[in-house]
């Protein structure tokens, strides 16, 4: 973190709580302040933070003054007091820091156990262009009844771009409550058109892993994110192609954005040999952990991993471990370099924070943040494909060459 954004966070964090600090006093009389069970604020403490906070204090009381009297429309504090929260988290220029409001946090807990409550749709975002596309449109969700398919794209969602917002952020604004309405722009990529939906919003049980075998006996496993329930799925769906004695498995982890930990460690514990380093965690004072596996079964046949620019964080870390120990191959194109851990913390009225805050290294202790992975057999998807957006696996260029390239170690 430089100076300026040093400077930055410390006004943010010293506002955030003296401000909290004044409308408690203002609001409910009292003399401190319990932050999520983190500490407590005692006058002495502001007392001893010196002049310049006063100031601060005095600013600050003006502020939420000025708001409460000239405002034109009626402000809940609460709402002033969330949107303080996520200035301070803002403040630390990092992308992957996060302030979660109650309800934003339960949706979060929703989304991570494997059901979420939206437009039924997987979306993914390029990371040179910032589009956000879509990936599949669930069964039972509103994106699959209004046509929306693979390779469509999202334009706005409640009359707002999401040119430049984080692919986070876009679908926090498709979430909500079941029953719910939100209005999303399209661009249709087959007739070229924009066309807007209004969408009710449903619970969907969001498959993150579909498997099938192809032509001579070879698995396929398709993972698009590591949710709770992403670890039993795998195991069962590897379990099931080994019973029918395939001699080869590609596992496609193209446009997998990641997601728990946990989850991945299982899954690459499925994979390797017991005891064995899956992934290091390590803080900024060189303190962490480090996983290994623990499923008795070891996948022991060829094995190709697909992998693209879309890659990211828990896709890399079961990537990195399949290169590191030399299993299998990784064919497409360069991962996209998140080699960093975000930990959730709740707080004591049920909303949270998500802070960076460590490293992960490979077995091999690699760190591949902002460099991504280079695939064993590098292949472009074809230009043609990109432009199309929907297609066969038959047509898929990458996904041809893995097949192939999974027959020569067979």
């Amino acid at each position: 973190m430089n100076e300026s954004n040093k400077k930055s966070f410390l006004q943010g964090v010293l506002a955030g709580i003296l401000g909290c600090l004044v409308l408690l006093l203002v609001f409910f009389g009292i003399g401190r302040f319990f932050l999520g069970g983190i500490g407590i604020i005692t006058g002495r403490q502001v007392a001893a933070l010196g002049e310049n906070s006063f100031q601060n204090l005095n600013k600050l009381a003006i502020i939420h003054e000025k708001i409460s009297q000239d405002f034109m429309e009626d402000v809940e504090d609460e709402a002033v007091l969330d949107g303080m929260y996520k200035g301070m988290l803002d403040s630390l220029d990092d992308p992957y820091s996060r302030y979660y409001t109650r309800e934003e946090y339960a949706e979060l807990n929703e989304s991570n156990s494997g059901s979420y409550c939206g437009i039924g749709a997987l979306v993914a975002q390029d990371s040179k262009t910032g589009k956000v596309y879509i990936v599949e449109a669930y069964e039972g969700g509103a994106a699959k009844e209004a046509g929306i398919v693979s390779g469509d794209s999202i334009v706005k969602v409640d009359g707002k771009s999401v040119e430049k917002d984080e692919l986070e952020d876009v679908v926090d604004r498709m979430k909500g409550r079941e029953g719910t309405t939100v209005e999303v722009e399209f661009y249709i990529a087959k007739s070229k058109t924009y066309q807007t939906f209004t969408m009710e919003r449903r619970s969907v049980e969001v498959p993150s892993v579909e498997y099938q075998i192809l032509k001579k006996d070879i698995g396929y496993i398709q993972i698009s994110g590591f949710k709770e329930t992403t670890a039993k799925q795998f195991s069962e769906a590897l379990d099931k192609m080994e019973e029918k004695n395939i001699k080869g498995l590609v596992i496609d982890l193209r446009d997998n954005g990641g997601g728990l930990l946990d989850s991945v460690v299982d899954m690459m514990g499925r994979m390797l040999p017991e005891k064995k380093e899956i992934v290091s965690v390590k803080d900024k004072n060189g303190k962490g952990t480090t996983y290994f596996s623990e499923n008795d079964k070891t996948f022991d046949k060829p094995l190709v991993v697909l992998v693209n620019e879309n890659t990211a964080s828990a896709s890399e870390v079961f990537s990195g471990a399949v290169q590191d120990y030399k299993i299998g191959k990784l064919v497409g194109t360069t991962t996209f370099g998140k080699g960093i851990v975000q930990t959730i913390m709740g707080l004591f009225d049920d909303s949270a924070i998500k802070l960076t805050t460590a490293k992960y290294y490979t077995p091999n202790g690699r760190n591949i943040h902002k460099t991504g992975l280079e695939p064993d057999i590098e292949v472009e998807l074809d230009e043609k494909l990109q432009q199309k957006g929907v297609y066969s696996m038959d047509e898929d260029n990458q996904l041809q060459k893995a097949i192939q390239v999974l027959q020569n170690m067979i």
